[in-house]
């Protein structure tokens, strides 16, 4: 299964240089995937289910990369596969040669069968959802193809919406149901079900995510207004995918909690709901494709009762409805693409006389309709049948149950014969519609899938005793009921006819029922959805306008107190009260001398007026933590601190130098009372938490297998080890958050543009003179010749410690962080004393290739290492004796600190170019006008 999802991978990326390079021919290629999808059910069914695989991914956390095919998954298969080879081939005719974003449209369709592929063989809740969710995305954006049609993007976000709630609802229902079983593998939890406790609300949540993924009430609503989307995307995505997913997860619990008393007072009603209100509705279209979109909603209700009946012989009747539906539904959809290019409309107003210019389109059409309304010899008859004799049981819910699908039946008779009048009856008064021919492409898939209907019908005993291995799973033995043409059984067939005569009685009624129809409607469930986003939008716009004044202080504020307010609530309700406190006071002398100064300057720090002062005292705490982290014994955090909150202090003084120099104006809207009583607070909360952390430990500190850990990697630095071999990968996302932030940072500073020039210094600022200190040099007036002079002097010791730093940092103090940091504060120091021009003359590289180029490099290393060895950094190790420094240690963890080194000193020259010589720029343009 693996090798098919990478595959339909592959073709996703693949797809928009092979529609560049093929155009819409590169549709048949696309198709090989799905099609090798078709060959793997065909030989899974060949050779016996279930087959599967399980790879652990995230043990604690129960994800694990299980796949499981069984009967109800191989029949998802097929539909999944087949219909989405067919929908890629007729796409190679559907769109015209040369049509924009045909790369993207096919990428993204074979990214979502690959999607779907996984969602039917996932045999673990949360992998299952990670499918469920890229079948969100992906049909967001096949919904949304048409970028400039307003309602393509409506359509494409009203579907993003409620199935994301739907999804979101869902995840958490698996999160409970994964914990109450002990497992979160689906066939685990299907063979032996947990009961009672927190089961039923697991069940519940799972429920909405379900109904809303396949258009069942009171989430309907999406699915019509997706229509906006290629006929080939409706076809695929709302008929024989996407839209069964939901139907799919009820029909997969349903053996193992389909007598919950939440479940049947959802599903079935539901189920029956939607049955009859889409049916109803699709009575009163005229454009055809919504026509069937609502079809397609009374269709997935119908399946929902069957399925959500959970008895064995509704069941029957449900795998019977699931294939059928899929060939009918997906082949008049694809009909509708065909009648819409060769007329130009849709609408069964204006159509008249197709089926005598498109006579082997409409047999296509009569069939593929035959079988949604139940006539025999089609397949759809086979499941209506089934499904009449299953409810027949004489229990007073199935009777109702019955009922309802059998009003349900007539509906869906009235606007299966409705479409066929529609697109192809003649109608009097009105010229025959021409038709242009169609190509192969366009004509075969829906008619294959028409006949299909067909051919299968005989075949459906063997059908049937098939899929037995899941049926049976469904508690009952139920009273017999069976797939076949004719089961000898009056009552079933005498219900059929009632329901085909019913359907005739609509069509002749037609005017009267779409004049009904109109009176009856209440309201109309997409206005329903968009008033709510309207209100929604208010709500939030007024919230975010009372809590969202833009003041950095209030937000700080809001934080710190409910950071104290849940502190305090956990010292009076949590397990906190029974810890014992192993207080001491301090280790070393320096400890407390330390504490007294971090006190007496964040005492300071609230009655200070002046911007720059305060960011001193700022830096001054800084230093204080980072002197606390040195007398702890940990010199690399310290190094560090210093460096950063050296670099931060520059950055805080390049900005501040904007603002007045002088005191702030104006009193706080704080009293200073108040923020050191919160600032007190905080304080206290957080040094509490990490004194009951520390004395409520129970196991051994991780920090003791360190030592060991890091021995093994070749490291005698443990910290070192700790980020560069044990958790590397998190120090290249952590990397990666960290340019994130700085280009934000820098962008929302300056909006003009996000790169900056590399500036020459002009004639009077450039020095050809070999014996000054510098390069360039600040205008008159602002020169500091002692600042020139230290500038030459320690760049380059600046430098080659840095590297010095870098190199040692696995054996000793440094590593490619700390060393960055160091050659960043190098080009401080000569951007100080020569301005933006000897900036540009120290670092002549652009800021975003050394940032692009560290990131690359470490990628690269952890990747490399990855493939060739099965573990990331894993690739080399030599250890070389270099005179005057010693043992150097040379290992592919030293390619990943280099990256490190370069993204750090990229980051450095990126803010010093935007928060310090686009700064100056702007002020030399300020005093020239």
């Amino acid at each position: 299964m693996e090798p098919l999802l990478i595959l339909h991978a592959v073709a996703a990326v693949c797809a928009p240089a092979l529609m560049r390079r093929l155009g819409r021919n590169g549709f048949p290629v696309l198709a090989v995937p799905p099609a090798c999808g078709l060959g793997y059910a065909l030989w899974v069914a060949l050779n016996g289910v279930p087959a599967g695989s399980e790879h652990p991914y995230a043990p604690t956390l129960g994800f694990a990369l299980s796949f499981r095919v069984d009967a109800l998954a191989l029949l998802m298969t097929f539909l999944v596969t087949g219909v989405g080879a067919l929908v890629l081939l007729y796409c190679s005719r559907y769109f015209d040669a040369g049509e924009e974003g045909l790369g993207r449209f096919g990428g993204v369709l074979v990214a979502f069968a690959g999607a779907m592929l996984g969602l039917v063989v996932a045999d673990n809740l949360l992998l299952l959802y990670v499918f469920w969710e890229l079948t969100t995305v992906f049909s967001y954006l096949l919904i949304g193809q048409d970028p400039a049609s307003r309602t393509s993007r409506r359509a494409a976000m009203q579907a993003l919406t409620v199935t994301t709630f739907g999804g979101l609802t869902m995840l958490a229902g698996m999160v409970v149901l994964g914990e109450a079983a002990g497992t979160y593998e689906i066939s685990r939890i299907v063979a032996d079900p947990p009961a009672g406790g927190s089961v039923p609300v697991a069940m519940a949540l799972i429920l909405v995510g379900a109904l809303s993924k396949s258009a069942i009430f009171p989430f309907s609503m999406w699915l019509p207004a997706a229509m906006a989307a290629p006929t080939p995307v409706s076809a695929y995505l709302h008929a024989a995918a996407m839209v069964k997913a939901g139907v799919y997860l009820i029909a997969r619990l349903g053996p193992a909690f389909g007598g919950l008393p939440a479940w049947q007072l959802i599903v079935v009603p539901l189920g029956l709901l939607t049955m009859v209100l889409g049916g109803w509705r699709a009575l009163r279209e005229h454009d055809l494709k919504r026509l069937l979109a609502y079809g397609t909603v009374s269709q997935l209700g119908f399946l929902t009762v069957l399925f959500g009946a959970a008895t064995r012989d509704t069941a029957i009747a449900g795998v019977a409805m699931l294939l059928a539906h899929a060939l009918f539904k997906a082949s008049l959809f694809l009909v509708v693409g065909v009648i819409d290019h060769s007329t130009g409309t849709r609408d069964l107003r204006e159509l008249s006389g197709l089926r005598h210019s498109a006579p082997w389109l409409c047999a296509t059409s009569v069939a593929a309709a035959a079988s949604m309304a139940g006539i025999p010899p089609f397949l759809g008859f086979v499941g209506k049948e089934a499904a009449f004799e299953s409810l027949l049981t004489g229990r007073t819910a199935d009777t109702v149950t019955l009922v309802g699908v059998v009003v349900g039946s007539v509906l869906t008779a009235g606007y299966s014969l409705r479409f066929l009048w529609g697109a192809f009856g003649d109608r009097p008064g009105r010229e025959p519609v021409p038709a242009h021919g169609s190509a192969a492409a366009t004509f075969l898939p829906p008619a294959l899938l028409a006949v299909l209907g067909l051919v299968a019908a005989p075949f459906a005993g063997r059908y049937g005793h098939a899929m037995e291995s899941y049926t049976d799973t469904f508690a009952g033995p139920g009273h017999g009921t069976h797939l076949a043409l004719w089961t000898g059984a009056p009552v079933p067939l005498l219900l059929s006819a009632v329901a085909l005569a019913g359907g005739v009685l609509l069509l002749l009624a037609g005017p009267a029922v779409e004049r009904t129809g109109r009176i009856l409607r209440l309201v109309d469930s997409g206005h329903v959805y968009w008033s709510v986003i309207r209100a929604l939008d208010r709500s939030a716009l007024q919230l975010t306008g009372v809590t969202q004044r833009g003041s950095l202080p209030d937000y700080l504020m809001i934080a710190l107190v409910s950071m104290a307010g849940i502190g305090g609530f956990s010292l009076l309700y949590g397990p906190v009260r029974d810890v014992r406190l192993d207080v001491v006071p301090w280790e070393r002398v320096e400890q407390p001398v330390i504490g007294v100064l971090l006190i007496a300057t964040a005492l300071v720090a609230p009655r200070v007026r002046s911007h720059i002062v305060l960011a001193l005292l700022a830096g001054v705490t800084g230093y204080g933590v980072a002197l606390l982290f040195l007398v702890h014994g940990s010199p690399d955090l310290a190094l560090t601190q210093f460096l950063t909150e050296t670099l931060s202090l520059v950055v805080f003084v390049l900005v501040l130098r904007r603002l007045p120099v002088g005191p702030r104006e104006g009193s706080p809207r704080v009293p200073l009372g108040v923020r050191v009583a919160l600032g007190v607070v905080s304080g206290v909360m957080i040094v509490g938490a990490g004194m009951l952390a520390a004395s409520a430990r129970t196991a051994m500190p991780v920090g003791r297998l360190m030592a060991g850990a890091a021995e093994e990697s070749g490291a005698s630095n443990i910290v070192s080890a700790l980020l560069v071999d044990i958790r590397a990968w998190d120090t290249m996302g952590e990397s990666s958050v960290i340019v994130v932030l700085t280009l934000g940072v820098t962008s929302l500073v300056f909006l003009r543009r996000r790169t900056y020039a590399l500036e020459r210094p002009p004639a009077e600022a450039r020095r050809e003179d070999r014996t000054h200190w510098l390069a360039a040099t600040l205008p008159a007036g602002e020169q500091a010749v002692v600042l020139e002079v230290v500038a030459r002097l320690t760049f380059h010791t600046v430098m080659l410690i840095s590297l010095f730093l870098l190199f040692t940092g696995h054996s000793s103090v440094g590593g490619g962080f700390a060393g960055g940091i160091v050659a960043g504060l190098a080009l401080v120091i000569r951007y100080l004393a020569g301005g933006r021009y000897e900036l540009a003359v120290a670092a002549p590289v652009d800021a975003g290739v050394l940032i692009g180029l560290g990131l690359l490099l470490s990628t690269v290393t952890a990747l490399w290492g990855l493939l060739a060895t099965g573990a990331p950094l894993d690739m080399l190790s030599a250890d070389l004796a270099v005179p005057l420094i010693g043992e150097l240690h040379l290992s592919t963890v030293l390619l990943f600190d280099i990256g490190i080194y370069v993204t750090v000193v990229g980051m450095a020259q990126d803010v010093l170019r935007s928060l310090g010589a686009e700064l100056d720029r702007q002020i030399d343009a300020e005093e020239e006008r």
